[in-house]
């Protein structure tokens, strides 16, 4: 095998979401870094929705921001709709998602990674890695061809063993029209990893003047849209909107006759769905008793005719798509231009990771999004950027970058994976954070951004600009908490046009700003500050007040959490030995190899009971490895 001259520090194998996040990372860090992709020409392509954000995932989305990443950017270069989901809510759950055209996206991530320093692009598929002695130190590409690194992460997305299917056709491919890996995943395997099987799937694509919109109900964005990156001054992108409607009885009627000649349910497909995203076969079989389902039409971008028909996704022939498609009001005549398919592939269970993302049996080896058995562009982004910073930090010699489940939404899905592995497509949920009031979109940078400093990805001026807003923010509320409000006939005219009853003797400013008629403008309108307070610093400011009961008592639970993480377990710790346990627990304990007691105790199966005894297992070696001393 002949080696490629220069030696990298870090290869990437995969250029999408992650693989684009990851690399850019370890570059910004210093590093020599080699992307590897089959397609240049699909550089962080969107085979599925042309959107990012929503649901838990804008939440990602800003803390890849923080930390200095990329996606939030050219979100914002691409975004033809904002909006903001879950407003008549409270902020703990509040989450942007934005429309993008999709060529523009992949454009603007190839130009930002064909600029950066320290990076190199080839188109090569790569068949093998090459190991000596339990350690990485390069890959092999499908010619036969050596590239050398220290370390390598591996985004395969969707290509380990990919098969597409329509109907009962099935092609190999990793996206439709693009080649499929076959001799990687089998090497996987020959190094001693276990491979699972997952499917996923994407609605059809259709012309948009074969649409008649008057069916439909338009839907727009945000009147006033909040960027999604921290450093975007100005949104200047055109806004379009998406259109709203619903499947009928002809409809579902027409999938269940033929159900048997879909991949899904005829028997083609092994792979496990994502419950959280289900195809049109799964809703009707699912949900028997629904008449109709919501449909979605979304532009693909300000160039192209081709509309995205969420909702409508399916794996039948392409006679009976037809058939479907047209069933809906407003899209009788319409035309399809690329098919619905589902496609199987590879992932790896990551509880074969640590919780850096490298592997436990090839070190300098990192996996990164889909090939870990998550779904989604926000999920792969933010494990990219957490593979491409610890790929980083251990050529470097640096500690470990590596977040808790109190400090980040990526720290969460991380812990998830890597402590209790998945056997579906895991997506983010608001609801798997159980300290999402601390962890809002609008405190990522107050939250990660020092981080991202001291990682090298943030510069001095954004740094500065945080430290200073938490010293606004804190000076501002310790004003409030100060301030006395008296019962004026100025200040009672003001409460009781806001619905808010009138004052009958002084009252703190802080109590006032607690009712829930009353927003930081009344601050303003009562006792202005004498310094300037920027919309941002009075957000957070109006957050704190408001929710303070609920913060405190949050901050209680994750001092008790943190106290449970603080145990760390001895490295190579023999779960085996540890008498009380069940046979069960032993071995998902040494499969997993918890690094604290916090971590075990998130091990499914594992008991109040089951902890005491490892806690005492463990203080037990401690005393005896201190008394040999």
């Amino acid at each position: 095998m002949g080696f490629y001259r220069k030696k990298y520090d870090v290869i990437v194998v995969g250029a999408g979401h992650a693989g684009c996040e990851a690399a850019l990372a370890s570059a910004r860090m210093g590093c020599s870094v080699l992307l590897m992709a089959i397609d240049l020409d699909k550089v962080a392509a969107m085979p599925c929705s042309p959107s990012i954000g929503g649901m838990a995932k804008g939440q990602l989305v800003k803390e890849i921001d923080a930390l200095g990443g990329q996606m939030a950017k050219i979100t914002d270069q691409t975004a033809i709709q904002y909006r903001t989901l879950n407003t008549k809510k409270g902020p703990a759950v509040h989450s942007s998602r934005t429309q993008n055209d999709k060529m523009r996206y992949h454009m603007a991530m190839k130009a930002a990674l064909e600029k950066q320093p320290n990076l190199d692009l080839k188109q090569a598929m790569v068949d093998r890695l090459v190991v000596e002695n339990g350690n990485v130190v390069g890959a092999e590409d499908q010619t036969g061809f050596g590239y050398q690194a220290k370390a390598v992460v591996l985004a395969t997305g969707t290509f380990l063993s990919g098969l597409l299917h329509i109907g009962f056709n099935s092609v190999k491919a990793g996206r439709a029209g693009e080649f499929a890996s076959y001799r990687l995943p089998a090497h996987l395997k020959e190094l001693g990893f276990k491979l699972g099987r997952m499917k996923t799937g994407t609605p059809p694509r259709l012309k948009k003047s074969s649409i008649d919109f008057r069916e439909f109900t338009e839907h727009g964005g945000d009147q006033h849209p909040n960027p999604f990156s921290f450093s975007t001054k100005k949104i200047s992108q055109l806004q379009v909107p998406s259109y709203m409607g619903y499947t009928n009885e002809e409809s579902r009627s027409i999938v269940q006759k033929n159900l048997k000649r879909s991949a899904l349910y005829g028997g083609i497909i092994k792979g496990i769905s994502a419950r959280y995203c289900p195809s049109f076969e799964d809703k009707v079989v699912r949900f028997p008793e629904k008449e109709r389902h919501q449909i979605i039409l979304e532009p693909e971008g300000l160039d192209t005719d081709e509309i995205y028909a969420s909702g409508l996704g399916n794996s039948l022939p392409m006679e009976i798509q037809i058939q479907f498609v047209r069933s809906v009001k407003g899209l009788e005549e319409a035309e399809i231009i690329r098919p619905a398919y589902a496609i199987e592939y590879d992932y790896v269970n990551p509880i074969q990771l640590n919780p850096t993302l490298e592997t436990k049996a090839v070190l300098g080896l990192f996996m990164a999004g889909q090939i870990n058995g998550t779904s989604g562009y926000e999920e792969a982004a933010a494990q990219g950027l957490w593979s491409g910073i610890n790929a980083a930090c251990k050529i470097q010699k640096r500690p470990p970058f590596i977040l808790d489940r109190s400090q980040a939404y990526m720290a969460v899905m991380t812990d998830d994976l890597v402590t209790r592995g998945t056997r579906e497509p895991y997506r983010m949920f608001t609801s798997r954070a159980e300290y999402r009031l601390m962890l809002r979109e609008d405190n990522a940078d107050l939250r990660l951004m020092e981080s991202g400093y001291e990682l090298g990805l943030i510069n001095d001026d954004m740094k500065k600009d945080v430290i200073e807003r938490k010293k606004q923010i804190a000076q501002e509320i310790k004003r409030i908490n100060e301030t006395v409000i008296k019962p004026t006939k100025k200040v009672n005219d003001f409460l009781l046009d806001k619905g808010a009853n009138p004052l009958s003797s002084g009252t703190f400013l802080t109590q006032l700003l607690k009712r829930a008629e009353l927003d930081y403008g009344a601050v303003e309108t009562l006792a202005k500050s004498p310094q300037h307070i920027s919309r941002k610093v009075a957000r957070q400011v109006e957050i704190e007040i408001k929710y303070e009961g609920y913060i405190k008592r949050q901050l209680m639970e994750i001092e008790k959490f943190k106290n449970m993480e603080r145990m760390k377990i001895p490295q190579n710790f023999d779960f085996s030995r540890v008498h009380g346990l069940s046979n069960e627990l032993k071995e998902k304990l040494s499969a997993i190899m918890p690094a604290s007691l916090g971590q075990a105790s998130r091990i499914d199966g594992i008991t109040p009971a089951a902890l005491s005894v490892i806690m005492i297992a463990i203080k037990s070696t401690e005393k005896q490895s201190g008394g040999s001393r």
